[in-house]
């Protein structure tokens, strides 16, 4: 059954099985990925314990000489931190580990292994919904006693290429209200999981079609969906055609994060779909939704670009004092402005050569150096500092994106021209 790299196998665990007691059971997703062989680098194991769960994490901990830390006393809940492995061990809920599993969300989730006896329980046939590559919940009242199982239907479905059993996609719908009263950061985590993976697209639109979205992002509808699905399709061509624009899609926003976050730029000219086209109404979502600022900053900016290149329709390429203003007005956010730009249908003839241009870093109009300063100004000018100075240079930036001047003199005789 357990294969050398499977979580069913004790001997790849960072500790060693007796250091469990006999009614310890590995439960949830890693039983889940093994039975599915999904291979991960990482470890993630949860164990349900009928007793003891925290006292039994703290002393595998010191045994092995690893992070302890209790997550939740009041329902003991702790977790080991290993170098490639995380364990959480839980107090069982109920008094069997069969109770246990009756409260859990999807039947996939509710298969349980023994490492003593290296048996599987599966009262509720999760397995045969393995088999089948099917999202069938455990009961009804589970999803309504946690609403944040709703829309982990459908992260699910995605990550496992799964569909919804038609019971529990109608018990949805009639629930699907009920996740409005849900904390923001758990909802925002479930819509990055899905804004991150490919195939997450076309189940959010399937969730926003069974009512679950309306709660927390209530302007958008099926047009903006459609295009998650077009800017998906769009970044997987790029990958193959051009990897280093591929590579800045899916780098990440620069801000210091947690694993499962997925903050790229892919990620966020998707987000900027689900938000309001007004900045301040965009701004207002993310803010409800408990994005970062820099999260929040980088949807801004894909916006602010989208909406400078909506108001210069141009039947050919850019004048380059445009291309200057556009690079300048979308900043960071440019790639995933011109990812938008290619899925509402603008020519590759007209977007390309811009992100070739931005691609190149020491690019005259992407990324012009500047060639005077406000001290040459007030030095060598004699001018005095003020609001004219900043105009002042604005303008040499953009004159020198429009190939007017190319050197500090030539600059300087500009501005000695303006005044």
């Amino acid at each position: 059954m357990a294969t050398e790299k499977s979580a069913l196998s004790p001997k790849t665990w960072p500790f060693s099985v007796s250091l469990l007691p006999q009614q310890a059971y590995l439960v949830g997703g890693s039983v889940r990925d093994a039975l599915l062989r999904r291979q991960a680098d990482y470890l993630d194991l949860d164990f349900v314990l009928p007793e003891r769960a925290i006292a039994t994490a703290q002393s595998i901990a010191k045994h092995c000489g690893a992070g302890f830390v209790v997550l939740d006393a009041e329902h003991q809940i702790a977790r080991v931190v290993f170098a490639n492995a995380t364990v959480d061990f839980a107090q069982q809920v109920g008094p069997t580990i069969y109770s246990d599993l009756h409260r859990r969300d999807f039947t996939i989730n509710a298969i349980a292994y023994s490492p003593h006896s290296e048996t599987l329980l599966d009262p509720l046939d999760g397995c045969a919904d393995l088999d089948r590559k099917v999202l069938c919940m455990v009961a009804a009242e589970n999803l309504e006693d946690d609403p944040l199982r709703l829309l982990r239907a459908y992260r699910q479905a995605a990550q496992l290429g799964f569909s919804l059993d038609d019971c529990t996609q109608q018990t949805i719908r009639t629930l699907a209200p009920n996740l409005g009263r849900m904390a923001a950061e758990r909802v925002r985590g479930e819509l990055d999981c899905l804004l991150s993976l490919p195939e997450g697209s076309v189940l959010l639109s399937l969730a926003w079609q069974d009512g679950l979205l309306q709660s927390w992002l209530p302007e958008i509808a099926g047009p903006e969906l459609d295009r998650l699905a077009t800017i998906d399709q769009l970044a997987a061509q790029y990958h193959e055609r051009w990897p280093d624009y591929s590579h800045l899609l899916h780098s990440w926003i620069k801000e210091q994060t947690t694993p499962g976050l997925h903050r790229s730029w892919l990620k966020a000219t998707k987000l900027s779909q689900l938000v309001p086209a007004e900045l301040s109404a965009a701004e207002a979502t993310l803010v409800r939704l408990k994005y970062s600022r820099a999260e929040q900053q980088a949807v801004l900016s894909i916006l602010k670009g989208w909406e400078y290149l909506c108001q210069h329709p141009q039947a050919g390429p850019l004048p380059r004092g445009e291309q200057y203003q556009l690079f300048k007005v979308a900043g960071a956010g440019f790639g995933g402005v011109a990812l938008l730009a290619l899925a509402h249908g603008l020519p590759e003839s007209l977007i390309l050569p811009l992100v070739e241009r931005y691609l190149t870093p020491d690019d005259p109009i992407a990324h012009p150096q500047p060639l005077l300063t406000g001290k040459d100004l007030v030095q060598g000018l004699a001018l005095k500092p003020g609001p004219q100075i900043g105009e002042l240079l604005e303008g040499i930036a953009l004159a020198q994106a429009e190939g007017l001047v190319s050197s500090r003199e030539a600059a300087l005789n500009w501005v000695k021209q303006q005044i």
